[in-house]
């Protein structure tokens, strides 16, 4: 199980990420270009973006703490992740996945 302040802390440590509104969430954008959004009334599920062979490979480990979005944003690599059931290295390393994936930088 993650907390939100954890989640919190795991963004803010990546380099040149803004915070900005998404509708009824909050995004976290690298070179003006979301990679993570959050709705902090809810606290339970982060959504983020990952190529859609990553999806897979994140997917198949638990389908209830990582599945796609359940329409054409899924299918084009947009997940969630049950902040509730996942543990933090999992988590840690599906957000570095996301920021490589939209920023085109590796952090590893």
């Amino acid at each position: 199980m993650v907390s939100m302040n954890v989640f919190l802390e795991m963004m803010r440590q990546f380099p040149d990420i803004e915070e900005k509104p998404h509708f009824e969430k909050i995004s976290f954008r690298v070179k003006n270009k979301i990679f993570v959004t959050f709705s902090p009334e809810d606290g339970a599920f982060v959504c983020i973006k990952l190529t859609p062979l990553s999806q897979s490979v994140y997917c198949a480990f638990d389908k209830d703490v990582m599945y796609p979005v359940n329409n054409l944003w899924g299918k084009k690599g947009w997940t969630y992740i049950n902040l509730s059931k996942i543990g933090e290295e999992m988590l840690k390393d599906a957000l570095h996945e996301s920021y490589e994936t939209v920023s085109g930088r590796k952090k590893h």
